[in-house]
């Protein structure tokens, strides 16, 4: 082999060596920057921090808190007029540069230099992407160098199609909307596939300043921002000079709507889960929001109760409704009022109201505990203790009586006596297990038997579903469990689980059980009673009618009623207003439910 032929042999191996090399550098330089810079695939699970949505047990979204695109427009499924117009509006070259338009940028500063304003930014809709959903903000040349890699390694990750779609379906669109299908109802009440022109338009012109540029706020800004929009359009093409026109022309015809899911479905028990989820979560893992909360509430039985609540409470009156699954505390459905939007105060967990005579329950359920038989005589006639004579309605006295009777007929007189007989503490205690006074503690006076104690409507039908879960109480709970924004869990009422408490005895609570069956056979609760089905429940009215009571329940469901006025004053109705209701609703819901008895389940 020739000197001149090795020298040759020399040349294209030493430029392929060159050659592989850089191109090895430039793919491991690739590699390390994508490697420190995030996960593209946050994209397509984006949520805003702080954002939260609420689901009912049939996956029906009941609210959607914070600062949430309520609404996505389906993957393949963008009008391509949406997309065009953006694409003119935004970034022209969208198709042809990879993330990084340098052409773009200079034209840009070229303008707005010549214009002395800010006329046309450089930021490709890519970049726009990259900021939204990795960066804040801040307008620094490191986070615009940022920017730049991120949308750099999106092109690389993704098509442009996904870049597009996930763009127009996370882009802030002002006056609370974020993205197209958001502000197409916001601003139109319609879904993006049905806008016309001039609305795709006027849309496309809000990402530079949406708070300012929003129709809402300033009409004649929004309507020179589609013009603009519209000029673009017909330049790129995407438009005919004959459409140009016919939308430049066209009036503002605005249809405002309440973002989907700003309001919630059932708003008293929305307000109380809010309550309780900080409870739940840390600080940070609220904050990252793209939260999940499967809650307990059963959307179909919640709209049965509020129509119930709405129907048949007496004008004048409020009312309250809430119902817990025994075994698992779950609260399926909570009404906290006739109508969230006059009030928000909450009935059901916020409201301390009298018991009346739904309190016995605690009383007898000591006794019984204690070894006092149903069957055990009790004198029932007027007496008083150190000055205090509580009476039975209507001043009438049965002589003696069974506890069990006492009961059926909710004779006060006896109450009082059996709380006499065993004892403050044996009665206060057992209350405590059942969740009752352990905030606000119960005194050792002798009205307590009666009811003397106020407490909410959620606290005291959760202890009657201790007794239906035949005296095991569980802590109501509204949330089932909570899931990160890729779907991990973060809290589950199994796993985190709400332990249940031995409130009475298994054998007290089946007697007790049989006590309250008595009641709603033939007793105060008689209005209550199902054909065929074991209903277990008290009456209640506290002194003055001010507060109608029934606390009821099945086996699988314990529901509690209260209607009152928020101003304490008599009511003029009986607890058998309140009875009546519990059985418009269970008649509503029963078909849910297998025919079982309190001791075969």
């Amino acid at each position: 082999m020739s000197i001149r032929f090795k020298s040759w042999l020399i040349i294209p191996i030493t430029s392929l060596v060159i050659g592989s090399s850089i191109a090895i550098s430039e793919e491991l330089f690739t590699r390390t920057i994508d490697y420190l810079l995030p996960d593209t695939n946050k994209v397509k699970t984006f949520s805003r921090p702080g954002t939260i949505t609420l689901i009912s047990t049939n996956k029906e979204i009941i609210q959607k808190l914070g600062p949430a695109t309520r609404e996505k427009v389906k993957s393949g499924k963008m009008p391509l007029l949406v997309k065009n117009a953006f694409i003119a509006a935004e970034d022209r070259r969208f198709y042809y540069h990879n993330g990084v338009d340098l052409w773009g940028v200079s034209r840009a500063i070229f303008r707005n230099l010549s214009e002395r304003s800010v006329r046309e930014g450089g930021s490709t809709i890519t970049q726009q992407l990259a900021r939204t959903v990795f960066l804040s903000q801040d307008k620094t040349l490191t986070r615009k160098l940022k920017e730049a890699a991120l949308a750099l390694k999106l092109e690389r990750q993704l098509n442009k199609e996904q870049i597009l779609e996930q763009y127009l379906n996370n882009v802030y669109l002002g006056s609370g909307a974020y993205g197209i299908a958001d502000a197409s109802w916001v601003y139109f009440s319609k879904t993006p596939n049905l806008l016309t022109l001039e609305e795709v338009a006027l849309i496309a012109g809000l990402p530079p300043a949406p708070s300012i540029f929003s129709p809402l706020v300033n009409p004649n800004l929004a309507i020179r921002q589609r013009s603009i929009v519209l000029q673009r359009m017909r330049k790129e093409g995407f438009i005919s000079e004959k459409q140009f026109l016919s939308a430049l022309k066209s009036p503002l015809d605005l249809k405002p709507s309440v973002p989907k899911y700003f309001n919630s479905k059932a708003p008293f028990f929305t307000s109380w889960v809010a309550k309780i989820i900080p409870k739940l979560l840390s600080r940070e893992q609220l904050e990252i929001g793209g939260l999940q909360i499967r809650t307990s509430l059963n959307m179909k039985w919640q709209k049965n109760a509020k129509e119930i609540i709405q129907t048949y409470t007496p004008e004048y009156l409020e009312g309250s409704l809430v119902a817990i699954q025994p075994k698992t505390g779950l609260v399926r459905v909570l009404v906290g009022g006739k109508d969230f939007s006059n009030t928000q105060f909450n009935r059901a967990t916020q409201a301390l109201r009298s018991p009346g005579s739904t309190f016995k329950l605690f009383p007898y359920a000591a006794a019984i505990n204690k070894g006092i038989k149903p069957e055990e005589k009790f004198q029932d006639e007027p007496t008083c203790w150190y000055g205090y004579c509580p009476k039975n309605f209507g001043n009438k006295y049965m002589g003696q009586v069974s506890m069990a009777d006492a009961l059926k007929y909710s004779l006060n007189s006896v109450a009082v006596k059996i709380l006499d007989k065993i004892g403050f503490e044996e009665v206060i205690n057992t209350a405590n297990k059942f969740g009752i006074g352990n905030q606000q503690p119960l005194g050792k006076y002798l009205p307590l038997a009666i009811g003397a104690y106020e407490q909410t409507v959620l606290d005291m039908t959760a202890a009657y579903a201790g007794v239906a879960n035949r005296g095991i109480f569980m802590q109501p709970s509204p949330v089932e469990e909570i899931l990160g924004p890729d779907g991990n869990l973060l809290w589950s009422q199994a796993d985190n689980g709400v332990q249940g408490v031995r409130a009475i005895k298994e054998q007290s609570a089946d007697i007790l059980n049989r006590m309250l069956k008595g009641v709603v056979e033939d007793g105060t609760g008689i209005a209550a009673s199902l054909k065929g089905r074991e209903v277990v429940g008290k009456t209640g009215t506290s002194e003055g009618a001010r507060d109608l009571w029934f606390i009821g329940s099945i086996p699988q469901l314990t529901t509690g009623v209260w209607l009152g006025r928020d101003d304490n004053k008599t009511t003029n109705f009986s607890s058998g207003e309140a009875a009546f209701i519990w059985k418009k609703f269970m008649l509503k819901i029963e078909k849910d439910f297998k025919k079982l008895s309190f001791t075969s389940r």
